[in-house]
């Protein structure tokens, strides 16, 4: 099971539904909807320091303008949050750190 598939099916059980987003020529991987209120997730193996995966993952933020949350999930064990996304580590996520 790859970290895409165990984001999306814990969004599932958390009550969300889940669908995939288009944006210009970008894909987001989920936009989780509950109770009216939306989250956009990007999900990825690793971030480390490399600059395409990070704007990659980070940039397709740029051209969301609401203010529902907008996380980065990965394995990477430090903080790359900055612009009000926000990077979670998938296992602190998962046990909701």
């Amino acid at each position: 099971m790859n970290i895409e598939n165990i984001v999306y099916n814990e969004l599932v059980y958390r009550g969300y539904d889940v669908k995939i987003g288009a944006l210009e020529n970008k894909e987001i991987d989920f936009i989780a909807i509950k109770n009216g209120n939306k989250e956009y997730y990007q999900v990825c193996y690793l971030l480390a320091d490399n600059e395409n995966v990070i704007e990659r993952e980070f940039g397709v933020y740029k051209s969301i303008d609401d203010n529902y949350p907008k996380y980065v999930i990965s394995t990477d064990k430090f903080d790359m949050s900055y612009n009000g996304i926000i990077h979670k580590n998938i296992i602190d996520w998962l046990i909701g750190k």
